[in-house]
């Protein structure tokens, strides 16, 4: 468990490992939300750029027709009697 500290400025080090894995730099901005026994530091941007379904769908090499919600449902439904039947 990393642990730290308050200066006597209010400032509190983050420690690196966790900089590290979430990629944070220097200037990073941070929204703080009081969570009643603590509070959560959550970035102020994405670390992903907004993007559309379309623009994701569109990558993708599907060459057939199009599926409906109750198809898509349909499939999810009969993937998860499939798993439950060979996982119990």
């Amino acid at each position: 468990m990393n642990t730290t500290k308050l200066s006597s400025k209010g400032q509190v080090i983050i420690p690196k490992p966790l900089r590290v894995s979430h990629q944070w730099k220097p200037g990073q901005k941070f929204i703080v939300i009081d969570t009643g026994d603590g509070i959560l530091l959550r970035p102020e941007e994405a670390p992903f750029q907004e993007t559309t379904l379309d623009a994701v769908v569109s990558c993708l090499e599907y060459e057939g027709s199009k599926k409906s919600l109750q198809d898509m449902e349909e499939a999810i439904h009969q993937g998860v009697t499939v798993y439950l039947a060979t996982h119990q």
